[in-house]
C-alpha cells in the first residue's frame, strides 16, 4: 500500500490524513497514531504490518463518528500528540514546557506530573473561551471543571484517585472506551509519554465536559482489554 492508498484507507476510516496528496506529512502521521491508538495497535505513527492489515481488513472498525467531529477539537488535538515524551534524561522536552507558557502556568520541568497540563493544553488552545482549573497541574482540580457528563463518552474529562481515595493525588485525561474493569484514557505522562492506557473502574473519580462545547450526546464506547473493538461492536 503506498501512501496516497495509505491516506485514502485512512480517511475511509474516519481519520483525516489532510490532503490526500501522497506525501507522507505530519497530518498522515497523526492520523496514523489515532488509528492505531484506536484499534489497540502500538502507536508509533508508522504504518507497518499489522496497521497496514487492520487497515485493510473489512470488518475493522473505527472510532464513533463523534471522536472525529469538529464539535471535539480538543480530543483531536489529543489524538494528534500521541506519541510526545518527556525528557527522562536532565533537560525537559520543550514541547512540553511550550504548553504552560502557551497557557502562562507556572512549570519548569517535566518530572514534574503533567498530565493535568496536557489536558489545559488541548482544551486551552482548541476552546479559548473554555474557564480551565484555578490550578490546571492538580489532577483531582479538574473534578470541578466545566459541566457534568453524566454517561462517560469520548472526548470526556475524566479523573481519578492515586493512593487514596480520600487523599490528593490523581490523574486525568480523556475517555476514549471502556472495558468491562477498566477505562482506556488517552492522557499525558501516561509512562511518561502522551498514549491510551487502561485505569481501573474503582479509581473513577468524575466524568466532565467543556462548558462552551456543544452538550456530550453519545455514549460508552465498548472495548476488549486490548482496546480493540468488543464483538457487539463489530
Amino acid at each position: 500500500m503506498n501512501t496516497l492508498e495509505l491516506q485514502k484507507a485512512l480517511k475511509a476510516r474516519g481519520f483525516d490524513p489532510g490532503d490526500i496528496d501522497g506525501a507522507m506529512g505530519r497530518n498522515t502521521i497523526a492520523a496514523i497514531r489515532a488509528f492505531q491508538a484506536a484499534n489497540g495497535l502500538d502507536v508509533d505513527g508508522v504504518a507497518g504490518p499489522d496497521t497496514l492489515a487492520k487497515l485493510a481488513a473489512p470488518t475493522v472498525r473505527t472510532a464513533p463518528d463523534p471522536i472525529h467531529s469538529l464539535s471535539m477539537p480538543w480530543f483531536i488535538e489529543a489524538q494528534r500528540a500521541i506519541g510526545v515524551k518527556e525528557d527522562t534524561g536532565p533537560g525537559s522536552n520543550p514541547l512540553i514546557i511550550g504548553w504552560a507558557r502557551r497557557l502562562r502556568i507556572d512549570y519548569a520541568k517535566d518530572e514534574i506530573a503533567w498530565c493535568g497540563l496536557f489536558v489545559a493544553h488541548c482544551i486551552g488552545l482548541t476552546l479559548p473561551g473554555e474557564v480551565l482549573t484555578s490550578n490546571p497541574l492538580g489532577a483531582r482540580t479538574w473534578t470541578r471543571f466545566g459541566v457534568p457528563c453524566p454517561v462517560p463518552q469520548p472526548g470526556a474529562v475524566m479523573t481519578f484517585w492515586r493512593g487514596s481515595r480520600d487523599g490528593w493525588q490523581g490523574h486525568v485525561g480523556f475517555y476514549v472506551g471502556e472495558d468491562a474493569s477498566a477505562y482506556h484514557i488517552l492522557g499525558g505522562n501516561q509512562g511518561d509519554a502522551v498514549n491510551v492506557k487502561r485505569f481501573a473502574r474503582d479509581r473513577f473519580l468524575t466524568a466532565r465536559w467543556p462548558k462552551t462545547a456543544p452538550a456530550p450526546t453519545g455514549g460508552p464506547r465498548i472495548l476488549r482489554a486490548d482496546g480493540s473493538f468488543s464483538n457487539n461492536e463489530q
